[in-house]
Order: C-alpha cells, then sequence, then structure tokens
C-alpha cells in the first residue's frame, strides 16, 4: 500500500514487528534463545554426574596452571612440571575431602552428648513461650523439636554417608585431571593457533581462565583468614572443637552468599547447649560481623574482578546451578557463570549489552573499538 503524501516513512516501519539482524522477529529469536538454553540446562542436569567433577578438575588445573608456567621457565621438562601440577591438585583435593570427613565426624560424635542439655532448655523455653506469651504450645514444641540435635545429627551422618560414598564422583575428577595433566604440554602452543583464527574465543577463554584463577586463590585466601578469626574468637569464648568449627567455616566459604550461614549453625548450636543462650549469640555476632567486614567489604575489592556479576546475580546463579548440578552446583555456582558470561556474553559484540544488566562494571556493556570497526574474526 502506497504511503500518502502526509504519511511519514516510518509510519509503515513502526507498525510492523521489529526484526533482528537476520531478517527474523526479535520475539522468535527471544524464543528459540531460551528453548535453547533450556534444553542445554536439562542436558547438564542429565549428566550432572559427570559434567561437574570434570568442571571442578577443569577449575583445579586452571587455578594451578601458573605452577607449570614458572617451572618451565626455570628449565623443569613440561612432562615433569605438568605431574608436578597434577599432584599438587591431588593434594589440595585431598586436603578438602579430609577436612570435611574429619569435621562432620566430629560433629557427629559431639552433638549426643548434649541431649540432656536440650531436653531442659525445650522445656524451659516451652514454659516461657506458653506461659508468657501466650503461644500455641503444639505449634511452639514442633517448631523446638525441629532443633533437636538428633535432627542435625541424622542431616550429618547422611552428609558423612555422601562423603564416603563419592568415590565415583573423586575417580571421575582424577581421571579429568590425569588426562588434562598430559595434554598440559601443548597447550600453549594450542591457545596461540586458536588466537591466530579465533580471536574472540581466545581472549574469551584467557578471560575465564583469569578470573576462575583469581576466584578461587581470592575466596581461599579470605577462606582461610575467616576461620583463623573464628577459631580464635571460638577458642576465646570456650566454645567447644574450636579447630573443628574454623575448618567447617573454610570449608562452607566456597558455597556463595549462604556458606558463612552453613559453616555457623554446627558451632552456635554447641555454644548454646554447652554454654548458654548468650555465649550462643555472641557466636551469631561474632560470625556474622566477621562475615560481613571481610566477605562483603574487603574481599570484593580483590575479588571483584573475578567474576564480575552483581549480588543477585551470584545468588541466582547458586540457585540455578544447585538445581541443575546439585550439590556440587554450589561450589561451582560462580565459576559456571563466568564460563557462560565470558563464552555467550563477553565474546559475542552484539551480547554485550547484557552486562549492562547482570555486571558489576556496566563498563563490561561496552563494545571494543576494534568490534565496533567490523572485526568479524
Amino acid at each position: 500500500m502506497p504511503l500518502g503524501p502526509s504519511e511519514p516513512m516510518g509510519a509503515q516501519a513502526a507498525s510492523s514487528p521489529q526484526h533482528s539482524a537476520f531478517g527474523t522477529p526479535r520475539f522468535n529469536n527471544v524464543v528459540i534463545g531460551l528453548a535453547g538454553a533450556l534444553i542445554c540446562l536439562i542436558c547438564l542436569r542429565e549428566f550432572s554426574s559427570i559434567i561437574a567433577p570434570w568442571f571442578l578438575a577443569i577449575n583445579l588445573m586452571i587455578t594451578a596452571y601458573p605452577l607449570h608456567t614458572w617451572l618451565v621457565r626455570r628449565g623443569t621438562p613440561s612432562w615433569l612440571s605438568a605431574m608436578v601440577v597434577s599432584l599438587t591438585v591431588f593434594a589440595v583435593l585431598v586436603a578438602m575431602v579430609s577436612g570435611l570427613v574429619w569435621s562432620v565426624s566430629e560433629m557427629i560424635g559431639i552433638l549426643p552428648q548434649y541431649s540432656d542439655e536440650f531436653t531442659v532448655l525445650y522445656k524451659q523455653t516451652s514454659d516461657w513461650a506458653v506461659n508468657e506469651l501466650n503461644l500455641d504450645s503444639t505449634a511452639f514444641n514442633r517448631m523446638l523439636a525441629s532443633l533437636d540435635p538428633t535432627r542435625f545429627l541424622g542431616a550429618a551422618t547422611s552428609l558423612l554417608s555422601g562423603a564416603s560414598g563419592m568415590i565415583g564422583l573423586i575417580g571421575v575428577i582424577v581421571a579429568a585431571i590425569v588426562f588434562m595433566a598430559m595434554d598440559t604440554p601443548g597447550l600453549d602452543k594450542r591457545m596461540r593457533l586458536l588466537d591466530q583464527n579465533r580471536s574472540r574465543i581466545s581472549v574469551a577463554i584467557g578471560s575465564f581462565a583469569r578470573g576462575v584463577r583469581r576466584y578461587w586463590l581470592v575466596t581461599t585466601v579470605f577462606g582461610l583468614i575467616v576461620a583463623v578469626f573464628d577459631g580464635i574468637a571460638l577458642a576465646i569464648m570456650g566454645v567447644p572443637l574450636a579447630i573443628v568449627w574454623a575448618i567447617f567455616s573454610f570449608l562452607t566459604n566456597y558455597i556463595p552468599n549462604i556458606g558463612f550461614v552453613i559453616g555457623l549453625i554446627p558451632p552456635a548450636l554447641v555454644a548454646l547447649f554447652a554454654n548458654g543462650w548468650q555465649t550462643a549469640v555472641l557466636v551469631i555476632v561474632m560470625y556474622s560481623v566477621l562475615n560481613f567486614v571481610i566477605q562483603s567489604i574487603i574481599q570484593p575489592r580483590f575479588a571483584g574482578e573475578s567474576v564480575g556479576v552483581t549480588p543477585t546475580v551470584s545468588f541466582v546463579s547458586l540457585l540455578l546451578w544447585a538445581a541443575v548440578l546439585g550439590g556440587m552446583g554450589t561450589l561451582l555456582a560462580l565459576p559456571m557463570t563466568l564460563l557462560v558470561k565470558s563464552l555467550v556474553i563477553d565474546a559475542d559484540p552484539r551480547a554485550r549489552w547484557v552486562n549492562a544488566l547482570i555486571a558489576s562494571d556496566p563498563k563490561d556493556a561496552e563494545i571494543p573499538e576494534e568490534d565496533q570497526a567490523g572485526d568479524d574474526d
């Protein structure tokens, strides 16, 4: 239909559906993209028992790779430096699993000792709530029963059984580390060839590797700092098994957002039953203050560039990857998000606008000059 003399040329275009650069309606592209993402997540969940340990092994090898470079520069044969890196990763993995099993075992051993204290506290609290606050006794007693140490004992026992049953999982991780160690000597050459042919992908992989390495190192360092302060404070307050809770706090620090809460519950309960409610309150306050100051104020100044997403995106990532990958998804949530961000968003100039919504630094949404000039690798 021809336009009339008074009808502007843009009117017809404005009334037609928006089209993407490929000539298809933008809505169709969005639907196809969401469907593809959903299919990918379903596939990841289906094969999570293989993908999760492999991805953890990749993270560990990436983190330890500078040791390989350092040894090679000092004349060590490449195959020997790769072996040293793999043995270092094995040692770290064994230390982490041993620390988890030991701390949970100690937890299982000490909680039953406070069943009598729980019974007395249960009765006192129930009488106070019913007589002073006029609360419904049935509902309140049901709530208090959920704090029974035997319930936490059952959960801890299940966790320990799961830890001892991770032989298959650890076997996959060990196999992945061995095979990646065999590939390590030729990795630099492969990356140079990739950079010559697909520079954007090479840059994205390099960005992911640097971010993952920085994330794990910074998280480990600040986890140790928090654990040391926690252990000292618990020892001063006379809480039993202060060293155990410090190690448990260090291990749960790798779980973003909610890790410190998981690490807080056991020492707070033991302090409540062994030392009274005042000490339990002090433990909660101490953990909260240390977590806020070190992990929320100091740590982001060093780790802010490692993942580069907002706190909201970080929490959503935790929920998403826990649902997709199971328990290991809580540990790998931020590295998985960094992988998706690096390969899907940062590597594509047309998708970098998403960084304006999810990146901790909105400047990540800016397109580099070489991409604006039409560089199409």
